[in-house]
């Protein structure tokens, strides 16, 4: 899962893997503390005292896919409003201007599952960044003007994000499809015919009900100690009252998959031909005992990079492809996708390519993989999180995806166990049972010319 630098989160069907999984839970510095207020709000510290920085991010437990019908883009759209309008105690824009005025930086992004504001600031205006969310969290004034404003702005982002690319075209087409009843299958940012349609009555209805502390995640990693942060958070969050409860997030069932559909795109803005083939799986929040890891090991062994299984066979010995990979989004509420993807080089054929991974689907399916496989895809995973900690935005990233996920601090600080306790008949088993050719959707993307 890619972060864009405005606004919202999107899911390439065609990317390099990228790390859903949760981190290391211990710092060189100490322990990851998580405490919560008396009005609800959860709070997780990641000590980090290599350098004078702090991050501080505030994570609703909502989403696009929490969205009522009919409002796609409705927590997208409130996102935006969050920065564009005033608050009963700060004029419009005032918290940019403080931010600027110290050097620091601030962003926000909205997900299927999620929506986080983020400021990396030094520590000594940490109370001044907290002070400013947990306003906003209560006193946020939207008015018609605001409305208009921010949703052309939304609209616009829509055109160039989307509209306009022909890959992130078909990737709605295919997510449309791949889900049949799950609102995964609606676009985060939403639908124009529906963007344009919201209005400050579903705004203020939505702002009222979703972002109150008792909703909510902070998590503050860097240059602090858990009880300064928890002093601070008393002074500041804990002032603001905790909302009414929130029923579970029980969403639309996902029924079983048992078709093979396919979804293509032709347009003359493409050069070069690609198709990716996703499949329904579990996530970590939804898999049965050891198979999200699995899953996970799987993606790294099947296309995880140069030593993978795709690029060897489809790059390096055959010839055929210019890239191929595969990736698991673990990482979510729900059920997620599984996918393979790849693009032809020179002279060959896209039909071939895809013929050839999905061979090495089906050859892990039936022969699984090897324990050399498994043990350096291991040991790669487990590394990757100990080099994220290098990083304390990742940090704050990856433990606040996994608490508003259905997670919790102890399933971050089991993660590296739990990889290295996968065996590689339960990676074969994923494969066989999930990876089915007769249960898979596959987009493809053409040039004008293809035949």
């Amino acid at each position: 899962m890619k972060l864009l630098s405005d606004g919202l989160r999107s899911m390439p069907a065609a990317t390099t893997l990228v790390s859903t999984a949760p981190a290391l839970a211990v710092t060189d510095d100490g322990e990851v503390a998580d405490f919560q207020l008396d009005n609800g709000m959860e709070v997780v510290v990641i000590p980090d005292h290599r350098a004078p920085i702090v991050t501080h991010m505030v994570w609703y437990k909502i989403g696009s896919a929490d969205e009522p019908p009919g409002k796609s883009g409705i927590a997208h759209f409130l996102e935006h409003l969050m920065f564009k309008a005033a608050t009963t105690n700060h004029a419009a824009g005032e918290l940019g201007r403080a931010v600027s005025a110290i050097g620091g930086s601030h962003n926000a992004f909205t997900d299927y599952d999620y929506t986080a504001f983020y400021e990396t600031v030094a520590p000594s205006a940490l109370e001044q960044m907290m002070s400013f969310e947990a306003d906003r969290m209560f006193n946020l004034i939207l008015t018609d003007d605001d409305i208009e404003t921010e949703r052309d702005v939304i609209m616009e982002e829509r055109r160039s994000r989307i509209d306009n690319n022909p890959r992130a075209v078909l990737e709605e087409e295919v997510d449309a499809t791949l889900w049949q009843n799950q609102p995964y299958r609606i676009p985060v940012i939403g639908w124009m015919q529906e963007m344009e349609k919201l209005n400050r009555t579903d705004a203020k209805a939505f702002y009222d009900k979703y972002y109150t502390p008792n909703n909510a995640v902070l998590v503050v990693a860097g240059d602090v100690e858990p009880e300064t942060v928890k002093a601070l958070a008393e002074k500041t969050y804990a002032k603001v009252a905790r909302g009414p409860a929130l029923p579970p997030r029980i969403r639309s069932a996902e029924p079983e998959q048992n078709t093979k559909r396919t979804v293509t795109l032709t347009d003359a803005r493409v050069s070069v031909p690609s198709f990716s083939t996703q499949w329904v799986v579990p996530s970590y929040h939804t898999a049965e005992r050891g198979e999200a890891e699995a899953l996970d090991l799987l993606a790294d062994i099947l296309g995880g990079g140069n030593r993978s299984r795709l690029y060897q066979q489809l790059l390096v010995k055959q010839g055929i492809a210019a890239e191929a990979g595969a990736n698991f989004q673990g990482t979510m509420l729900d059920a997620t996708n599984f996918a393979i993807y790849g693009s032809p080089r020179g002279d060959a054929k896209l039909a071939d390519l895809e013929a050839a991974a999905d061979a090495e689907v089906a050859r892990i399916a039936k022969d699984g993989v090897t324990d050399d496989e498994l043990d350096k895809a291991k040991d790669r995973r487990v590394r990757s999180v100990i080099f994220a900690r290098d990083k304390q935005g990742h940090m704050a990233n990856l433990y606040g995806s996994a608490l508003t996920t259905g997670g919790k601090v102890q399933d971050v600080e089991e993660w590296p166990d739990r990889i290295r306790k996968a065996t590689a008949d339960q990676v074969k088993a994923v494969a066989a049972r999930y990876l089915l050719p007769d249960h898979s959707t596959t987009g493809y993307l053409l040039p004008k010319t293809e035949k």
